[in-house]
């Protein structure tokens, strides 16, 4: 092959993809802190370019605070704090906007170089136009869930919040898929069909449920029912079934019930499959991944209860939202790693065929 014809894979590309990755990760926990602070509807304009640079004088620290007292949520919420107090939750509002603009250049630049110096593999060029297309439309859905909050709300709506999330995940996933495919180079899916299936079920049943953290997220329910394994001394919380369907997505009581019920649903999924795993001793890695992915589930929910029954600290929500993004990932490499698996013939430690 000539030395200037794409690669079929490389290195470099995987190295600079999981790099992104890892700022996206970043991202995720920062938007969590931004969330818990309260900080989110600090900025009341949305300047994709112009909006990197803070207040740098005191009347632009005074003007970006008039346009904050005019939205309900400094009415309603923060009425009389002081221009201190606003700094305070400005800079996180910026912090986490301007680390998307990182973001955004960490991605653009080295994958226009990669392309010039041609040492892109040609297949994963569209995979990356896609994750750039997604990183720019992300933006857009980050200002659709902030515009939210500035007229006849407090915060914004929980599932403008699950959508903006639930996107960044995507994207989380995307590069890590990507950039396992750039370290290793092309090879035909082999696993065995069965396994495959039910790696990509909990992959998808994880996502799932950070969808439904979002949703918690978005309507506060995590600092309602503090109490486990019952809700304020009920298995079932009262709900005003009166919004009809819309219930599922702000009634606090519901959301976090069915973000507990999926919990242990998880829990389930994933425990199975790591028993199999170790019934059958699975070869190259498809064993210790489902290992890793089962040990992060309980972890996680261990993590999930102690940061319901401290009323959501600070700490605890982000390293809970750090926890999700992380199980994610190891959803994300078990599947890959599942479908790059030798076939062979399984067998049981009890000696049996499958």
């Amino acid at each position: 092959m000539s030395r200037f014809a794409p690669p079929d894979r490389s290195r470099a590309v995987a190295l600079w993809l999981f790099g992104v990755a890892a700022l996206v990760f970043a991202m995720v926990v920062v938007g969590g802190v931004t969330r818990l602070t309260g900080s989110g509807l600090s900025i009341t304009e949305w300047k994709p370019l112009l909006g990197a640079i803070p207040p740098l004088s005191d009347a632009d620290w005074r003007a970006a605070f008039d346009q904050y007292r005019q939205i309900p949520q400094y009415e309603l919420v923060n009425a009389g704090m002081s221009l201190n107090e606003f700094k305070g939750i400005y800079w996180w509002e910026w912090a986490h906007r301007f680390l998307g603009r990182i973001i955004g250049v960490a991605f653009a630049v080295p994958f226009l170089v990669f392309l010039v110096i041609r040492r892109m593999p040609r297949r994963l060029i569209w995979r990356c136009v896609v994750l750039l297309g997604l990183g720019g439309l992300q933006g857009l859905i980050g200002w659709w869930m902030v515009a939210s909050g500035l007229v006849d709300r407090v915060d914004v709506a929980p599932e403008r919040l699950a959508t903006h999330l639930g996107l960044a995940l995507l994207i989380f996933m995307g590069l890590i898929w990507t950039g396992l495919e750039a370290w290793n180079g092309p090879e035909p899916s082999r696993s065995p069909q069965g396994w495959a299936r039910g790696a990509a079920l909990l992959l998808g049943a994880v996502f799932l449920q950070c969808l439904l953290g979002g949703l918690v997220a978005g309507a506060k329910a995590g600092f309602v029912y503090t109490d486990w394994p019952l809700m304020n001394g009920q298995v079932f919380p009262p709900v005003d079934w009166g919004q009809g369907a819309v219930a599922f997505l702000h009634d606090q009581g519901l959301v976090q019930f069915v973000h507990r019920v999926w919990a242990y649903a998880l829990l389930l999924m994933g425990s199975l499959y790591a028993l199999q795993a170790f019934r059958w001793r699975l070869a190259e890695g498809m064993g210790f991944w489902g290992y890793a992915l089962a040990a992060s589930l309980w972890l996680q929910a261990v993590l999930g209860v102690m940061t319901l029954i401290h009323a959501v600290p600070l700490s605890l929500g982000a390293l809970h939202q750090a926890g999700a993004a992380a199980v994610l990932a190891i959803g994300t490499v078990k599947l890959w790693v599942v479908l790059r698996s030798q076939p062979r013939r399984f067998v049981s430690i009890r000696g049996g065929g499958l």
